[in-house]
């Protein structure tokens, strides 16, 4: 089966990224956005629709800037609720469409996962992933530029 969608403990992510959102509480509004920000760099990539969920026992959820849309969703808990708990209930409701894949430090969630049928990731491969895949397309990028400037350059 296809990967249909990759759920994401956001926090859980947000801890094992230092080099995202430097200096910037793994709480705050700030780093949530830049972590969703380069996550939608991500889908823009690979063409995976995403969910990052968050747990929702912060008091400033709310100030996020970036909006959930249908292939970059943000969701967070209720008070009461983890983010764990929303993660399988995703994965069991989305096995009859295909595999998901579950990104989250927390082994017991990566085994309930992989137990319902989906796939499950480290963050730290995670990481890995999406530097990787963002990391070609900005060579590819750079490739596309250098040939369109030649194509535009007068012979001698």
């Amino acid at each position: 089966m296809a990967l249909v969608r990759i759920l994401v403990d956001g926090y859980s992510l947000l801890h094992k990224w230092p080099e995202l959102a430097p200096g910037k509480a793994r709480f705050s509004a700030a780093a949530r956005d830049e972590l969703v920000q380069k996550l939608t760099l991500y889908r823009d990539a690979v063409g995976t629709p995403l969910t990052i969920v968050f747990d929702g026992a912060n008091q400033d959820i709310r100030l996020s800037t970036v909006d959930s849309t249908p292939q970059v969703e943000i969701l967070y808990s209720r008070a009461g609720q983890t983010a764990d708990q929303i993660i399988e209930r995703v994965a069991h409701r989305m096995a009859p469409y295909g595999e998901i894949l579950a990104v989250t430090d927390d082994f017991a969630e990566r085994d309930t996962v992989i137990a319902m049928g989906g796939l499950a990731s480290s963050c730290y491969n995670f990481i890995q992933t999406v530097e990787d895949a963002l990391g070609g397309v900005a060579e590819d990028v750079t490739e596309y530029n250098r040939r369109e400037r030649m194509r535009f350059q007068r012979p001698p």
